[in-house]
């Protein structure tokens, strides 16, 4: 591994994210709890808002695998290499780069719509990536869902090689 994602690993005392690969941190939770029925979307009681860092990298679990949550989430380029995602919604697809060069090629910040399959790794030739993801309401484990392989690929074929690379099953 990089000595330095290695170091912000330590540093932030970053943990595996279960299920999506990479590792992270939860920076924030709000103390206002949406009690459950008060969003007619979520059946379980929510937290205002969370947010994370997370940290990609070039090892075999150090990517981030296609998954999906219920509510919007905003992502945040921190620190490192680009940051290729994946996003397949409903009848669209796209892939954009999070990172540093934000006059060209990169985006500073990208917002995953609720319900979008996203997922994604460092660009090649990178060696880490920090970044930073908030929802509102906030995440609770129950809310992810992670990417069927052959699913995915029948509903978006074109994508066939980017989902196998973006999936662990």
């Amino acid at each position: 591994m990089d000595p330095t994602a290695r170091a912000i690993i330590d540093r932030y005392r970053l943990q595996p994210i279960p299920g999506e690969g990479g590792w992270f941190t939860q920076t924030w939770r709000s103390d206002t709890v949406l009690p459950r029925g008060a969003l007619t979307a979520y059946d379980t009681d929510k937290p205002a808002g969370t947010a994370i860092l997370a940290l990609f990298c070039d090892e075999p679990e150090g990517y981030s695998a296609l998954h999906r949550l219920p509510t919007t989430e905003v992502w945040n380029f921190c620190a490192g290499d680009p940051f290729m995602l994946l996003l397949l919604g409903e009848g669209a697809a796209a892939q954009v780069s999070l990172g540093p060069d934000i006059t060209g090629r990169d985006r500073p910040q990208v917002i995953v719509p609720a319900h979008t399959w996203m997922g994604g790794r460092i660009a090649p030739g990178g060696r880490f990536s920090l970044l930073g993801c908030t929802l509102a309401p906030g995440f609770t484990e129950d809310d992810v869902e992670m990417g069927d392989r052959a699913e995915l690929t029948a509903t978006y074929p074109g994508y066939a090689a980017e989902i196998a690379s973006l999936t662990r099953s």
